[in-house]
């Protein structure tokens, strides 16, 4: 599977090629960036042939088979639509758009074509909470609860690494979309009720700096999600998995019981890098010619309620 990616030098886009180093039978052909000194750098290191700063040229090559973009959120809906009639199966990071709108119109795009597009919820796939998962298929657990912390300390634009963005996080549809999506997921049904506050918008930044969500799917199972950019202290997100039998903390690939015992995730999967169990479905699901797990057709439910819960924010 010969792959390209675009935001190759993103904290991201690394992870992403770090993941598909250690899949057999797939390479990074091709790397997309915004600066052409910084990308063919990029490329060189890693000893990468082809560079650029237009996904179009990388659209247009025989040597490229499917797409993850690793780009500015902005641009997901549209680099993913693009990918799509350039004929190449595409993978974007969360969230698919930064609208309702442009969600739909990906889906669209989606149906016309017979071609793998999949949104990246990592969640789904981080053996911790594929854990959960087995368990709630197995008719092992029910969730009761799920509470979960979103914590940053970014009160300037940057990303993961420290370096300056050239686009602006949100905490509603970037962060709070993997949580909407995982306790959808997890509780198999879309949330019934959902509300929604945030704290004052950053002068500088235009976004909100604190947020709380909370939802509600028909069993009566809860979910409590409180976000910030204010968070002086460890970062990432952390979930608390209530259970009617038992109760579950997940922090990205490990995980522990409610009394911080860790369990044993050696046998959930091939890897214990979500990321790299992201990828591998995404070219699975092309060499196999099926639906991958967190197609955007799928993807597109946590987008709904997203939608719901930007109608209800109030400061």
């Amino acid at each position: 599977m010969r792959i390209c990616i675009a935001g190759a030098s993103g904290a991201f886009g690394m992870k992403h090629m770090d993941a598909i180093a250690a899949i057999e039978g797939a390479e990074v052909v091709s790397v997309v960036g915004t600066k052409i000194d910084a990308i063919k750098a990029f490329a060189e290191d890693r000893g990468v042939l082809h560079y650029t700063t237009d996904l179009a040229e990388s659209l247009a090559r025989d040597d490229v088979d499917a797409v993850i973009l690793a780009t500015p959120t902005q641009l997901h809906a549209a680099q993913t639509i693009q990918c799509l009639e350039a004929g190449k199966h595409v993978m974007s990071e969360i969230p698919m758009a930064d609208t309702i709108e442009d969600a739909r119109k990906v889906v669209e795009a989606h149906k016309k074509t017979n071609l793998v597009a999949m949104a990246g919820h990592t969640r789904r796939f981080n053996p911790s909470h594929q854990w959960i998962h087995n368990k709630i298929e197995a008719g092992e657990l029910t969730v009761q609860q799920m509470d979960v912390q979103t914590y940053f300390f970014r009160r300037s634009n940057k990303n993961a690494l420290g370096q300056t963005r050239s686009w602006t996080d949100h905490l509603l549809w970037h962060h709070a979309c993997h949580t909407v999506d995982l306790f959808q997921y997890q509780t198999g049904a879309t949330a019934s009720k959902v509300q929604a506050l945030q704290g004052p918008i950053h002068p500088d930044l235009g976004i909100a700096m604190d947020m709380s969500i909370g939802m509600k799917v028909p069993s009566g199972a809860i979910c409590t999600l409180s976000l910030s950019f204010n968070n002086d202290g460890p970062f990432g997100t952390f979930f608390r998995y209530i259970c009617d039998n038992g109760t579950y903390l997940a922090r990205y690939d490990d995980l522990y019981d409610g009394n911080e015992n860790k369990i044993d995730l050696s046998d959930v999967a091939v890897s214990n890098n979500g990321i790299e169990l992201q990828d591998r479905e995404f070219i699975a699901a092309i060499n196999e010619g099926r639906t991958p797990n967190s197609c955007v057709t799928q993807a597109i439910e946590a987008m709904e309620t997203l939608h719901r819960l930007e109608a209800c924010l109030v400061e």
